[in-house]
């Protein structure tokens, strides 16, 4: 087990484009730092709750959800579920919370609900070394409550047209949030998803990330590969369904690059 008895790390995994990975690398990346001897908690913040299946927990295995965490004032040690993963579990959500994002907004501090959510009894008790929260494909409320309430934020970037384009209304939505609630958030950084090296579109999505965002951008690379595509039908991370598959390699040099940094970088 880690011998760290530091507070967590609390990430949010977003982008608002869907299908860029994102549900994918916090599942993943988490698996990878519980190999290294992390406990991990990931938070289901995605109507679609694809985290949530990804990791076995079936609908009517969701007793309690994110969504009674921001909207009924459920505990979040009451909602976290195991995972057929040991020290890898979960806060599962469910399509109610589809609804929450108009529920929330006439809340009174209605960016900081998940924040206080996290601060009461409090997720920093419960023994994680590192907190996900997998964010709606979509720059809303609930995100921004996911940035308000994290150390800092990971976005992955498929290496595709217009990558860049929506990573550049990510950015603004960053700073706004850092200026207005949360100064301390930073970048923890960028990773490149679904990479092809062979191909041209690829490699100038990778020169151009790089050249606007530095060392933001993680030298390892997610490539595209099957067996991470496979691998949630069953219920399982990469690394658990084909150990030895090039996307499990690059989620273990993900995690070893993350935890080789200090800390993440404002921009």
């Amino acid at each position: 087990m880690s011998n760290r008895t530091t507070q967590p790390k609390i990430i949010a995994v977003v982008n608002q484009k869907g299908g860029v990975g994102k549900t994918t690398t916090a599942i993943n990346l988490a698996a990878a730092l519980v190999e290294q001897g992390e406990r991990v908690l990931i938070i289901d913040l995605d109507p679609q709750g694809n985290a949530s299946t990804g990791l076995g927990i079936m609908p009517d295995q969701r007793e309690l959800t994110t969504y009674e965490l921001l909207l009924e004032g459920a505990l979040i040690k009451d909602i976290v579920v195991k995972t057929n993963n040991p020290n890898l579990d979960i806060a599962p959500s469910t399509t109610d919370l589809s609804s929450a994002d108009i529920q929330l907004a006439s809340r009174e501090r209605r960016s900081f609900i998940l924040k206080n959510a996290l601060s009461q009894q409090t997720v920093r008790d419960l023994g994680y070394q590192h907190v996900f929260i997998d964010c709606p494909p979509s720059l809303n409320l609930l995100t921004v409550n996911a940035m308000v309430a994290s150390d800092s934020i990971l976005v992955p970037l498929q290496s595709e047209y217009f990558a860049l384009e929506g990573l550049s209304q990510l950015m603004l939505t960053y700073r706004d949030v850092r200026q207005t609630a949360n100064p301390k958030l930073r970048i923890e950084g960028i990773v490149l998803t679904m990479f092809d090296r062979r191909n041209n579109l690829s490699l100038q999505v990778e020169a151009d990330a790089r050249s606007a965002m530095g060392e933001l951008v993680f030298e390892t690379r997610v490539p595209r590969n099957v067996r991470v595509s496979e691998a949630p039908s069953f219920a399982k991370p990469v690394l658990s369904f084909d150990p030895t598959s090039k996307g499990s390699i690059a989620y273990r040099a993900l995690a070893q690059e993350l935890l080789s940094r200090k800390v993440g970088q404002a921009a």
